[in-house]
C-alpha cells in the first residue's frame, strides 16, 4: 500500500518520475546503493524525528549523520528518532522505505544541504525495495521542503580532523 501512495503522488505531481523496484532489499543505505547501482552518498535517506510535540522529516545524504547541536538550533529543541511503529503510523511507510512522498497527512519536510552536492539522488519510495531517481531541488519543490543545515557529512568530519 505504501509504495502505491508514492506512485499516486508522482502520478498527480510529476508523471515523468517513476518508481523503480529491485529484487533485493534496499532497506539500508548500503543495500540501497547496491540495489540501485549508486554510491551510498547518493542515497537520500529520510529521518523521522520528533522535536517536542512536532514530528518532521529530514532528507539527507546517505552517509551524513544528524548533528544534534545544529538540529537543536534549527528546530528549537532536541530531535529524537521515532520508533518503528511511530514511523509507520505517521508516514505510512515502513522503516527502510520511508520517504517524503505519498504521506497520509502533511508533515514538515526538510532537505539537508548535504544533498546539494548531487545532481541526482535516490530516495526510497515507500517500501524496502523501491526508490526513485530525482534531483534534490525537484524533490524539495515537490514536497514543499525547506533547506536546512542539520547534518554532518563524512568529508566534513575528515576536514575537521585534519
Amino acid at each position: 500500500m505504501s509504495v502505491e501512495s508514492v506512485r499516486a503522488f508522482f502520478a498527480a505531481r510529476a508523471p515523468d518520475i517513476h518508481v523503480i523496484e529491485s529484487d533485493q532489499s534496499s532497506a539500508t543505505v548500503t543495500l540501497a546503493a547496491q540495489a540501485f547501482g549508486v554510491t551510498p552518498e547518493r542515497i537520500a535517506k529520510t529521518l523521522s524525528l520528533r522535536v517536542g510535540e512536532q514530528v518532521l522529516l529530514v532528507v539527507t545524504c546517505g552517509t551524513a549523520r544528524l548533528d544534534n547541536k545544529k538540529a537543536r538550533a534549527v528546530f528549537g529543541g532536541k530531535p529524537r528518532m521515532l520508533g518503528a511503529e511511530d514511523v509507520v503510523a505517521v508516514t505510512g511507510h515502513p522503516v527502510g522505505g520511508v520517504c517524503p512522498f505519498g504521506l497520509p497527512t502533511p508533515l514538515p519536510i526538510y532537505c539537508d544541504r548535504s544533498l546539494e552536492a548531487f545532481d541526482e539522488v535516490v530516495p526510497a519510495a515507500g517500501s524496502i525495495n523501491s526508490a526513485v531517481r530525482i534531483s534534490p531541488r525537484r524533490m524539495a519543490e515537490l514536497t514543499d521542503a525547506k533547506w536546512v543545515d542539520v547534518c554532518e557529512t563524512a568529508s566534513a568530519k575528515e576536514d575537521a580532523v585534519s
